[in-house]
């Protein structure tokens, strides 16, 4: 395996999750676009650590470090999901026009 196929594997997963977070109205779809993206990210960066860099410590770490990111944005989330939906009952994009009081 190459880096220019693990590379094409990473912006098709960047792809695929810009086109989702922008696509769709649910919330919980838009947090499963994000969640791809941060995966491709991942991917690229682990195949940089893996095949360019001969596998440097480095690379492990941020990814590490990503993978730490990822759950706190999930967590997160997840949870101003569940918060808007007890407030207004609104569980898409397009039923929420400010988040005003």
């Amino acid at each position: 395996m190459t880096l220019s196929i693990v590379l094409l594997g990473a912006a098709a997963l960047i792809g695929i999750g810009l086109y989702g977070a922008l696509s769709q109205q649910s919330f919980v779809m838009l947090m499963m676009g994000l969640e791809l993206m941060l995966n491709g990210a991942l991917l690229a960066i682990i195949g940089f650590w893996s095949l360019a860099l001969g596998g440097m410590p480095e690379g492990q770490l941020l990814a590490i470090i990503v993978m730490a990111v990822m759950a706190v944005e999930m967590a997160v989330g997840f949870a101003l999901i569940v918060a808007v939906y007890r407030k207004r009952q609104a569980d898409m994009t397009e039923s929420l026009g400010t988040l005003k009081q």
